[in-house]
């Protein structure tokens, strides 16, 4: 039996996520932050697939609780599982930003992006190592955009360049304790993931597919199933990487 935490697991791609690791045997705790009521569906969901699965609020920007929910974690393993340490952690929880070019770009705006998607998994994983069982495996999740810029997100592909490279580190680190740690890096997908930018822009879901190999946007499941079969265990020679789901854009 074995356990992921997958942060941003209520909706769009961590759903999927903690879905498919579902039918791979996986039990999941997941993370929301406002959105309960989406989150005890996917609870719902996952039961009904014979898993196990849990939802704990955290909100990822408020790095000062990360200890106390590490403690609840910690204490949640003991309760539902009989365990004391957890297999997989997922760090997906995460937001959009509004299209801003470089000299619009305010302050507050990059210090949301820094916290929500960089310091927050760096603190987050550092709250959560005692909890993670050697031998297991960290997948953070990054984005095309560090590979390919489109002019407006300058700020978002910053930071998740960032975590590109605190995978690397991570991996380093923690090659003693044999936990593999890898970047997914999704090309765009068809959520409701920044105001569901793709999903209601028809227009933007065309250009996309015509500089995309396999000639069309992506799907919550192509990522879901991704970060499952990187979790597998034939994937645990996987070390360090960057590994990209986009259907081939911008080859």
């Amino acid at each position: 039996m074995s356990i992921a935490l997958i942060t941003g697991g209520s909706r769009g791609l961590g759903k999927s996520m903690a879905e498919h690791l579902a039918k791979r045997g996986v039990d999941s705790i997941i993370t929301y932050n406002t959105d309960k009521e989406s989150a005890d569906r996917v609870v719902v969901e996952i039961e009904a697939k014979g898993r196990k699965a849990v939802a704990f609020k955290l909100d990822a920007t408020k790095h000062q609780t990360f200890e106390a929910f590490a403690t609840k974690v910690k204490s949640t393993l003991s309760s539902q599982w009989g365990r004391s340490d957890f297999d997989y952690l997922v760090n997906n929880a995460g937001m959009g930003m509004e299209h801003l070019m470089i000299a619009e770009t305010p302050s507050e705006v990059f210090d949301e992006m820094v916290n929500t998607h960089l310091k927050a998994p760096f603190f987050l994983t550092q709250s959560l190592l005692p909890l993670i069982k050697d031998g297991g495996r960290i997948v953070n999740i990054s984005s095309g955009l560090t590979r390919f810029s489109y002019p407006g997100y300058a700020a978002y592909a910053m930071v998740k360049g960032g975590i590109e490279v605190f995978t690397r580190y991570l991996a380093a680190e923690l090659g003693p304790r044999r936990i593999a740690v890898n970047t997914l890096a999704p090309g765009a997908i068809e959520t409701d993931f920044g105001g569901g930018r793709v999903r209601n822009n028809p227009q933007l879901q065309d250009m996309i597919a015509k500089g995309t190999a396999l000639g069309r946007v992506g799907q919550a499941d192509d990522i879901g199933g991704a970060v499952a079969a990187l979790l597998a265990d034939e994937s645990g020679w996987i070390n360090g990487q960057r590994i990209e789901a986009s259907g081939g854009v911008h080859l």
